[in-house]
């Protein structure tokens, strides 16, 4: 019987974390056995991650003063506040429309995205423009972006402390775009936007708020590309997110 590689292993197991989430793969700890004493109720503190922007005394930099996207790309390109500046060859910060009404934010920048400094431009990215296109959305007429600029190791899912310090430069393009919508693709995406914890099959197809503007999540097209048996429920997905935008703009 064949081996199987150690790398299709290892992208089974980040789909299934995407689709279930951190359940299965959580050391749960024993519970407490009962004692003729009473045991005092047990309260489970979930840890959220700091958000660092909600900082008021936080000095200013120059980048959170930027009027244009053009702008805070020349002030943000050179980042080096995270390991992930080490090993890349560009800074990808993003591209499309600048006044695009609707947004689509991905995880972080694979081999082929850090070698052109372009987000999804390698095989998620066609099907990506491919996915747009049947929603009737033109690629240059949104705007791409990532959790994180710059690509990950071996594209692992960007550590939570780097993606705290990468995800205050997203929501100034946010600020600074004002989509009516924004498309989340995969849990990396939903959680670091949204800060939410739950499973994609939880989030994946629903309506949340950003600051007022409608976010659906959905899959990564490279999770499809994988699994193209989920294909048909991210089609599901879009099509509500092309609705709920026709109600919005109408």
């Amino acid at each position: 019987m064949k081996s199987i590689p150690k790398k299709k292993i290892i992208e089974a197991l980040k789909d299934q974390q995407n689709i279930f989430g951190d359940y299965l793969f959580e050391e749960k700890l024993p519970k407490p056995q009962a004692h003729y004493e009473e045991i005092p109720e047990v309260i489970e503190v979930v840890r959220e991650p700091v958000d660092k922007t909600a900082n008021l005394f936080e000095p200013t930099e120059d980048w959170q003063s930027a009027k244009s996207l053009d702008e805070l790309n020349l002030l943000i390109k050179d980042c080096t506040k995270c390991v992930l500046h080490k090993n890349r060859n560009n800074f990808v910060f993003g591209s499309g429309n600048p006044n695009a009404e609707v947004m689509v934010i991905g995880e972080g920048p694979g081999a082929e995205e850090d070698k052109q400094g372009l987000p999804f431009v390698g095989r998620a990215g066609q099907l990506l423009t491919d996915i747009l296109k049947a929603i009737k959305f033109e690629r240059d007429e949104v705007y791409i972006a990532n959790i994180v600029k710059c690509r990950p190791p071996e594209n692992r899912t960007p550590l939570p402390e780097e993606m705290e310090t990468c995800i205050p430069y997203l929501k100034k393009q946010i600020s600074l775009i004002q989509p009516k919508m924004i498309l989340c693709l995969g849990l990396t995406a939903a959680k670091g936007l949204l800060r939410k914890k739950e499973s994609l099959t939880a989030l994946r197809g629903k309506f949340f708020d950003y600051e007022g503007i409608k976010v659906m999540v959905t899959f990564h097209p490279a999770a499809l590309l994988r699994n193209p048996n989920w294909k048909k429920d991210c089609w599901e997905d879009v099509k509500k997110f092309r609705k709920m935008y026709d109600e919005i703009v109408k």
